[in-house]
């Protein structure tokens, strides 16, 4: 099994979807002893984000490499933080570096997409200042929703969110998100090894 491992946290030690993309991450390699696993830290080493002109060769070769990660991985670990109610510049690069027709997905002699990249997993850590996920805020929420329909479009359908919202609201509301948060990411990995 191939797990790529993506952060986009811009926060460092203090960010929240880096300690829990890390422990699922951490889970996965010890439910799946011999997993082989990829790293990619895309806020300390951005892509180059899409221009006009196919840019330099340089630039196409990173864009290869970074699809062929994508495709080679069976799970994908994506820690997202939530910024200004979408996620971070840095992953939205990387989303317009796997979005590529012909690769990951193509239109149907009747126009209709079709999923190419289908039968990975894809676990999002999920970070929120506040919270999205009900209430009166949950139109603003276009991380998740985002990703989901970014995956979806893709053929992947297997797309799960390991989510901690509210951090803002006081260090014991962060605390107990992020230990629900923790103990979410222990359990899907006991259900699914166990399924």
């Amino acid at each position: 099994m191939k797990l790529l491992h993506l952060d986009s946290s811009i926060t460092g030690e203090d960010s929240v979807t880096r300690r829990l993309s890390a422990r699922i991450v951490e889970n996965l390699r010890q439910a799946y002893p011999g997993i082989s696993i990829h790293y990619r830290d895309l806020a300390s080493h951005p892509l180059p984000h899409h221009r006009l002109a196919h840019g330099n060769d340089e630039d196409r070769g990173g864009a290869e490499a970074v699809l062929a990660e994508f495709l080679d991985a069976d799970v994908v670990v994506i820690g997202a933080p939530m910024y200004n109610f979408a996620i971070p510049s840095q992953l939205k690069a990387w989303v317009d570096s796997i979005l590529v027709a012909g690769k990951t997905f193509r239109y149907t002699e009747r126009g209709v997409p079709e999923g190419l990249a289908g039968g990975k997993r894809v676990i999002v850590a999920s970070s929120r200042g506040g919270v999205y996920s009900d209430g009166p805020y949950a139109s603003l929420d276009h991380q998740e929703k985002y990703l989901r329909t970014v995956f979806g479009f893709i053929g992947i359908t297997d797309v799960e969110f390991v989510r901690a919202e509210g951090v803002a609201h006081g260090s014991d509301a962060r605390r107990q998100a992020i230990d629900g948060a923790l103990t979410h990411s222990d359990t899907i990995h006991r259900e699914r090894v166990a399924a």
